[in-house]
């Protein structure tokens, strides 16, 4: 199916249209029905609708299957009407025609959208059979032929109805939509005032009553319905050859009518309005039982006429080419809702089996992928699109991992949002590229916490590693750590890689030491430095922090962890070049000397401790 037109619009002009010169800048965007806030509700509760029926029932069958798909058009067609009616209230708010034109432009979309909607529930959802059918189409025609109402309600409302000057036009209109109860009650306000026709208006009365019509409950045949049908048309064509209304050019006209006579009711047709009101009314006085198939649109239309957008869908529906009416839909509507509901609707109906498409997915899937495509441009209507893209099953998939890399991540609310859906769709490709996103817009406002978070997350440890030298970094400036909580509860997350492991390990040696579990914290320090988990430049720093471990009054490091913390500073100390000793500056040296002398008074003090232990 075609694409609905794009909107353009020129923000920039100047120099030739086309030219190397030309300074247009055009801003194309698809879906534009998308951005209209009175809009919304027809998406919101949409998508409801749209997954009950993906997770309905498809075990049930028949009448019962029937029934589900018909409930679900109508409650598609009630969202349609409940946003056509906050459209007509946003249109009474307005002041300006400016304001208010957009709003009746929608209505008139609505409207036409649920005018084809119900069409198509009648012939292909409800498939009404011969009887029922036309009942149906009634209904139809009553519902949205509605340029009439205004006429009925100024001659009801009247003093004397019968003397107004539109009182037949509404006995007429009555009469044309098969309104038979409203037209005699009308017409016994005539017989009332004008006793002269009291016998025409209970002869008139009599047919109008005993005017055979299809019932729904299928108490009787199609051929007993016929039968009495013709006779009562037969009893009809007697009163009129007999020139019972003769004297009436009214009564006279309905009774042509109720014969079915074609030129009577082309005479009415500024009453109708519409040739579908006319399609029907013929139907319902010449061939009350027309079947789905004999709809036939041929006998309707004028060779000459050139029809609507709006015409030809009618038409296609009528002549049961599915395939025409989406097409045709999708060409005249601005966006993809309708195509993309209905489709899928007559798909759950069985009734696109046919249809699949050249380039590789069927109907229903290419139109929901390219409505669901839409709602991701929006800034939060994009969350009901994941779950159009979820029944996709062809390409579903592929659409979202494309789609959900394009959202902005503008906060970290949003992120977690998007971050859930992948997660729980195994899309582990986003969920990382996610995390590496948040994780690096955190360390670019230096909330390391954050970063560090979003890196385990997206379990990076080359970025982990970074954010961990960060750490550090902070700490050896300011003298304390940052985001403890995150820090102290890193848990298994600090495998993640080996500087992630020292920042946790190295922060639980602080928490020791706080602790005065000074034995513990003495052999973490030491195993920080001997098992090669520290990096080489944090080494004077975690020296540094033995020495008041070393000035304890009890002996916390043994003679074998002396000699150890000794050959750390010395290869230390060995591995810079004269170079760098040279411009080392005095506090560094006064370090050096001070922790080779705190380690030769520890070591004297285990040698007597060791000793005297030793000897006794």
């Amino acid at each position: 199916a075609p694409a609905p037109a794009l909107t353009g619009s020129v923000v920039a002009g100047g120099g030739g249209e086309g030219g190397p010169g030309s300074s247009c800048v055009f801003v194309v965007r698809r879906d534009q029905d998308i951005y209209i806030q009175t809009l919304r509700k027809l998406f919101n509760e949409s998508h409801g609708i749209f997954l009950g029926l993906q997770r309905s029932e498809e075990e049930l069958a028949g009448k019962s299957r029937k029934a589900q798909l018909v409930q679900v058009s109508k409650n598609y067609r009630s969202v349609i009407r409940a946003c056509m009616e906050d459209m007509h209230q946003a249109a009474a708010g307005t002041i300006t025609k400016s304001e208010t034109w957009p709003c009746f432009f929608q209505v008139s979309i609505l409207s036409a959208m649920e005018l084809i909607w119900n069409l198509c529930e009648i012939l292909f959802v409800e498939a009404a059979a011969a009887g029922p059918l036309l009942l149906r189409l009634l209904d139809w025609v009553r519902l949205h032929v509605c340029d009439v109402d205004n006429m009925v309600r100024e001659v009801l409302s009247s003093e004397n109805p019968s003397k107004h000057k539109l009182f037949w036009n509404v006995v007429d209109v009555f009469v044309l939509q098969g309104r038979m109860d409203e037209a005699r009650h009308l017409l016994s306000k005539e017989a009332t005032a004008n006793p002269t026709s009291v016998n025409m208006y209970k002869i008139l009365d009599d047919l109008m009553k005993k005017m055979p019509v299809p019932n729904l409950g299928n108490t009787q045949t199609l051929t007993e319905m016929e039968l009495k049908w013709q006779h009562w048309h037969e009893e009809c064509q007697r009163y009129l050859q007999d020139g019972t209304f003769a004297s009436n050019s009214h009564m006279e006209s309905i009774c042509k009518i109720l014969l079915g006579d074609e030129n009577a009711i082309l005479e009415k047709k500024e009453l109708m309005t519409t040739w579908y009101h006319f399609l029907v009314t013929r139907l319902l006085y010449s061939h009350p039982t027309v079947k789905p198939m004999e709809l036939r649109m041929d006998l309707f239309l004028g060779e000459e006429s050139s029809p609507e957008p709006l015409d030809t869908i009618l038409m296609a529906a009528f002549e049961f080419e599915l395939h025409q009416v989406i097409k045709e839909c999708s060409i005249a509507l601005s966006n993809w809702w309708f195509v993309a509901h209905l489709t899928d609707l007559l798909d759950h109906c069985k009734l696109l089996q046919s249809h699949n498409l050249y380039f590789g997915s069927n109907m229903r899937e290419f139109l929901l992928l390219e409505y669901a495509s839409g709602l991701f441009s929006h800034h939060s209507l994009w969350q009901l699109g994941v779950d159009y893209f979820d029944h996709c099953p062809e390409y579903g998939r592929v659409y979202l991992e494309l789609h959900i890399e394009r959202i902005p991540l503008n906060t970290e609310q949003k992120a977690l949002k998007v971050l859930r859906i992948c997660e729980q769709r195994q899309m582990h490709e986003q969920v990382r590229s996610i995390c590496k996103i948040m994780a690096m817009k955190a360390l670019r406002t230096n909330r390391l916490g954050s970063a560090l978070s979003w890196s385990i997350r997206a379990k990076d440890a080359a970025f982990a590693t970074l954010i961990s030298d960060r750490f550090l970094k902070d700490y050896c400036e300011r003298g304390c750590f940052s985001d403890l909580d995150l820090i102290d509860n890193l848990g298994p997350s600090m495998l993640l890689s080996d500087r992630l492991t020292f920042l946790g390990k190295y922060r639980e040696f602080h928490r020791l030491y706080g602790e005065k579990r000074f034995s513990e914290a003495a052999k973490l320090l030491l195993m920080l430095m001997t098992a090669h988990i520290a990096p080489c430049s944090f080494w004077m720093t975690l020296l540094t922090d033995a020495l008041p471990l070393l000035e304890q009054k009890e002996v916390i490091f043994s003679a074998e962890q002396t000699y150890e913390l000794m050959r750390c500073l010395e290869d230390l100390t060995a591995g810079k070049s004269e170079k760098q000793k040279f411009q080392d500056d005095d506090v560094e040296t006064m370090k050096v000397e001070m922790l080779r002398l705190a380690l030769a008074r520890n070591l004297a003090r285990v040698i007597v401790k060791e000793g005297t232990l030793e000897g006794s």
